[in-house]
This record gives structure tokens, sequence and C-alpha cells, in this order.
């Protein structure tokens, strides 16, 4: 299975980007979808998660209301919506992906937390400029 994110950019404070992960390899309507982000000189950090169906989703308390995911299975991609950008959520963000499961509940929210993705992508950089 891979996962290639991509529309990463530069973007001035305020404004906004989407990223997409397309999926290839597997069926992506199998998989818990999620993002991550880290930061220079930081640790990585959860973004938020979607289950298979697209109707369930948990964000992280740094991008909650500001970020939304959603994904298009039909194509095979998820996506991030990042609205009012700020500085500090310059980083490179990286799509991550959960086997097993349908829906995002306890036990899936703590693999997110702890980072245990069945699959990871390479990142893409978003720098928001102030």
């Amino acid at each position: 299975v891979q996962l290639q994110a991509s529309g990463g950019g530069l973007v001035q404070a305020g404004g906004s980007l989407r990223l997409s992960c397309a999926v290839s390899g597997g069926t992506f309507t199998n998989y818990i979808m999620g993002w991550f982000r880290q930061a220079p000189g930081k640790e990585r950090e959860f973004v938020g998660a979607l289950s298979r169906s697209g109707d369930d989703t948990y964000y992280g308390d740094s991008v909650k209301g500001r970020f939304t995911i959603s994904r298009d299975n039909a194509k095979n991609t998820v996506y991030l919506q990042m609205n009012s950008l700020k500085p500090e959520d310059t980083a490179v963000y990286y799509c991550a992906a959960i086997r097993d499961g349908a829906v995002v509940d306890g036990a899936t929210i703590l693999r997110f937390w702890e980072g245990d993705m069945d699959y990871w992508g390479k990142g893409t950089q978003v720098t928001v400029s102030s």
C-alpha cells in the first residue's frame, strides 16, 4: 500500500490550503485515514482522523475548528482542508492509515495519539508566513 501526499506550499497567515493523499495498492475503503504533522525540532503531532465511511472525524486540539478531513472513496483520496492558517501550522504533513476497524472509536483514537499506524505516506511541506 502506498500513500502519496501532495498540495503543500507557501501561504500567508490567515490563508487556506488543501492537502491531498492518494492511496494505491490496497482497498481504500478498508482504511481509517489520518493526518499528522511534524515541525522542525518538534515531535510528530496528530492532526485528525476519519472513519472508513467519512462520517466520523476526530481532531487534535490545535486544529479543531480550522481543519477538516474528508475522503472521496471513488478517487481513493483523503483530503485535509486547512483554513485560518497560522505560522505555527508550519510543518511537514503526513497522511497515514489504519487497516483494521471502521469507526473512530476509543481504541482507534488511542492508536492515532500513539502514532500506531499500519501505513505512512511521505510528507508534504506546508509553510505559513506571518
